[in-house]
């Protein structure tokens, strides 16, 4: 039998991050999910069914654009479980704001959080993964705005890019201690990130009007449900994708190939 995997997700209390928590423990992975202050009751309700599923759950509060946070969170990882084999940088946020009516407040935060937070993960959770020598799988929540920027969402999509490039950085590093570094680049995930209505209320008020604003008659499959993508990261860190690094993976319903 396989020996058990130990996984840190972050953004994990609802969304993909929950649904890829979920999903991982189905493959007998034990599963800390971290999200920030205020989501404690959904944090606690992935935790139990994680544990309904007989693998071991862990919540932990704090805030990926805070260094102290996301290196405190590895070491709780490491004691509570033994170690961690995956590390799931899946916290971000989308705000709305073009080059010329994006705050310094909306740049700074979400750069804070969309790219300070992934490199922070990527860095701590290498960090361990070197020191037990047994290889690991680090994962990043890209986005298809990583690959085509989305209208109005400038600084959304400026951090995805920046994904993207630590993803492919991070994996040429960590390549000689069989440390694999992808990233998944989702369309249109149907979230509260996406089902946002003061978003919709600017593009006319229906609820999707800003889906439909942004990916307009493009074609292909408007949305997805968070299970699509945790069916993806479950591949990402089987054994069999060894072969697999520096990639970030659309699956985006047609919205656009590459």
């Amino acid at each position: 039998m396989a020996a058990t995997r130990f996984a840190l997700i972050t953004g994990a209390a609802q969304g993909i991050g929950a649904a890829i928590a979920l999903r991982l423990a189905d493959d007998n992975i034990d599963v800390a999910v971290f999200d920030i202050k205020g989501q404690e009751e959904k944090l606690d309700g992935v935790v139990k069914a994680i544990e309904a599923k007989g693998r071991r759950g862990l919540a932990i509060v704090g805030d990926v654009s805070v260094e102290e946070d996301v290196k405190g969170a590895v070491d709780k990882v490491v004691e509570v479980f033994g170690g961690l084999d995956i590390m799931v940088a899946n916290a971000g946020v989308a705000k709305l704001g073009t080059i010329v009516t994006a705050t310094t407040d909306t740049w700074k935060s979400t750069m804070g959080i969309n790219v300070d937070g992934v490199f922070y993960c990527y860095k701590y959770a290498a960090i361990q993964m070197i020191k037990q020598g047994r290889g690991g799988r680090i994962i990043g929540a890209c986005s298809g705005a990583g690959k085509r920027p989305i209208p109005n969402l400038l600084a959304y999509s400026t951090s995805k890019f920046a994904v993207r490039g630590l993803t492919q950085a991070a994996a040429q590093e960590l390549a000689q201690y069989n440390i694999q570094v992808n990233a998944y680049a989702p369309g249109w995930i149907m979230t509260a990130m996406v089902a946002d209505e003061q978003r919709d209320a600017k593009f006319g008020g229906e609820p999707g009007a800003f889906l439909n604003h942004a990916i307009g008659d493009s074609g292909g499959i408007k949305g997805a449900e968070p299970e699509v993508i945790a069916e993806l990261v479950a591949y990402m860190v089987k054994p069999q994708a060894y072969f697999m690094t520096g990639q970030s993976v659309c699956v985006n319903g047609g919205y656009f190939m590459d």
